[in-house]
């Protein structure tokens, strides 16, 4: 691993010093690593998502249905599977 210097504002250095005091992690460093993890796991989420969205925005609209019609669709499709 590689070692780093930060600086950090004085209440979030007060927050860490409290997670590891209730033991919610070992040190400073921990905490900080789980956090980053977190945050580069909710990007790759938003990348999936966005994906999603822009696979479903290219693929044009549906065709308008009643709810009905939609409903009869959705049970064809369960009894498929």
């Amino acid at each position: 691993m590689s070692r780093q210097s930060i600086t950090l504002a004085n209440q979030n250095d007060e927050w860490l010093k409290e997670q590891v005091a209730k033991e919610e992690f070992n040190s400073k460093s921990e905490a900080i690593n789980y956090l980053i993890k977190q945050a580069r796991e909710r990007d790759a989420y938003h990348d999936f998502v966005q994906m999603k969205i822009d696979r479903g925005l290219k693929s044009g609209l549906a065709p308008k249905q009643t709810k009905e019609e939609m409903l009869a669709e959705f049970k064809k499709r369960l009894n498929v599977i």
